[in-house]
């Protein structure tokens, strides 16, 4: 008997920081949920946003190509549909594929209007069978969808309530109208939260301002905004984190949970007063470091649930071969990224780990929000480099400075690191095939 293929979900949150977790270490906010995964599922603690900025990496998580490989460089670009997609792949071998929620790379701009009323085109829908979204709106009690439901097209219309439980709402009721002989599926949920504004249901709102414990690296001069701010991330994390767990109750109660992995993750964090900013854009841990957790799907050894000392650094053009990786699928010659898939499964786990990436690339082209352009390396010994062109910028040994608040790049005493640093971003720069000038030893 032919072995019956898994299901995959995305979980996609926004400007949902890796260190707002539990699991992460954060002291305040509540993710029983998303806690359970991290300690039955596989918890990725050094997962990284290679471009911390929604639409590249979006682009990145579906085509497995850095930004400088596909049309997507910047903020509300368009991403070309002649790239080849993960969708792709999955089609390909019979799923059903269904997305729900944000898309942000259909290249809609702010300026000429709400972009959450735009319609995206039929061919600019990433080739999934379904497609009920919209590009982007950042209003979460007032979000609009449409696209096509099969052969169906849908016309705009307002979701009844809060967008993360409305959205939730739409992936459970077809996970419970699934029959037994259905096709495998690869379902997207994209919700907007936490992203700004800090909204969200008022029976999350218990976060006292006042009463949260602030990162060590948030100035006192920033500490009242970031208080107010963080009370309302957090009760935003909460709800998802409410929503995560009705996801995978229904996947138990339906008892298909063994055969669906469940990847939960985020495009990029925010920095939420750490080093006097807000936002994203940076490379700064806050903003580039997101949560990464892979549950559901029964894993073949127990013993490899977690990432050992030295955490994999998966990253945004990993998402995509990882996934079709748990479900024995190849990786396309076309994908730029890594299969971490061993990671949950235990399949050729010790070959697989040997080969994994020492060090991730992260980078920001450059855009109206930012003004400048950065690279940066990150490595799994605990080291982070990052330079503008042509000039210096940081250096952070995070193993005893995981707040950053020690800038080792104009160091003397760094300075043979530092070289060794930049010679490994400039390795990266040339096998991705990117265009930044390094600045001189």
């Amino acid at each position: 008997m032919q072995k019956k293929q898994p299901n995959i979900i995305w979980f996609i949150a926004d400007q949902m920081r890796g260190q707002a977790t539990g699991f992460n270490g954060d002291p305040n906010v509540f993710t029983p949920n998303l806690d359970n995964m991290a300690i039955a599922g596989a918890n990725f603690p050094g997962a990284v946003s290679g471009y911390p900025l929604c639409c590249p990496y979006r682009a990145s998580m579906l085509t497995s190509r850095y930004a400088h490989n596909h049309s997507v460089k910047r903020h509300q670009d368009r991403l070309d549909p002649s790239y080849e997609m993960v969708t792709d792949v999955f089609n390909a071998e019979g799923y059903e594929t269904i997305y729900l929620g944000k898309w942000h790379v259909a290249g809609l701009k702010e300026y000429e209007g709400r972009t959450a009323l735009m319609t995206v085109p039929r061919d600019e829908r990433g080739r999934f069978e379904t497609w009920l979204g919209y590009d982007n709106n950042n209003s979460q009690w007032d979000c609009y969808l449409h696209g096509h439901d099969g052969e169906k097209e849908v016309s705009h219309y307002r979701l009844p309530g809060y967008e993360t439980d409305c959205l939730t709402d739409m992936a459970l009721e077809r996970i419970e109208a699934r029959r037994e002989g259905d096709r495998p599926f690869f379902m997207v949920v994209s919700v907007q939260p936490p992203h700004i504004p800090s909204l969200a249901p008022a029976e999350y709102r218990h976060y006292q301002a006042q009463q949260l414990t602030l990162r060590p690296n948030v100035p006192q001069t920033e500490e009242a905004r970031a208080r107010f701010d963080l009370s309302g991330y957090y009760a935003q994390i909460e709800n998802i984190d409410a929503n995560v767990g009705r996801i995978m109750d229904c996947l138990r109660h339906h008892d298909i949970i063994n055969h669906t992995h469940v990847m939960f993750f985020s495009d990029h964090g925010d920095q939420m007063g750490s080093q006097g900013r807000f936002g994203k854009c940076v490379p700064y841990e806050e903003s580039v470091r997101v949560p990464f957790l892979i549950g559901g799907g029964q894993p073949m050894r127990y013993d490899h649930w977690k990432c050992d000392n030295a955490p994999s650094l998966i990253n945004h053009v990993d998402v995509a071969p990882t996934s079709l990786g748990l479900c024995g699928i190849d990786t396309p010659s076309w994908m730029e990224g890594f299969d971490y898939s061993h990671r949950r499964t235990g399949v050729d786990y010790e070959e697989r780990v040997s080969r994994e990436p020492d060090s991730a690339y992260l980078q920001l082209i450059g855009n109206q929000e930012s003004g400048y352009a950065w690279r940066c390396v990150v490595t799994r010994d605990g080291w982070k480099y990052a330079c503008v062109q042509y000039g210096e910028w940081l250096l952070y040994n995070l193993n005893v400075d995981p707040y950053e608040q020690n800038n080792l790049a104009f160091n003397t005493h760094f300075h043979e690191k530092r070289c060794a640093m930049k010679a490994l971003l400039q390795h990266w720069i040339e096998k991705t095939g990117d265009d930044f000038s390094l600045p001189e030893d």
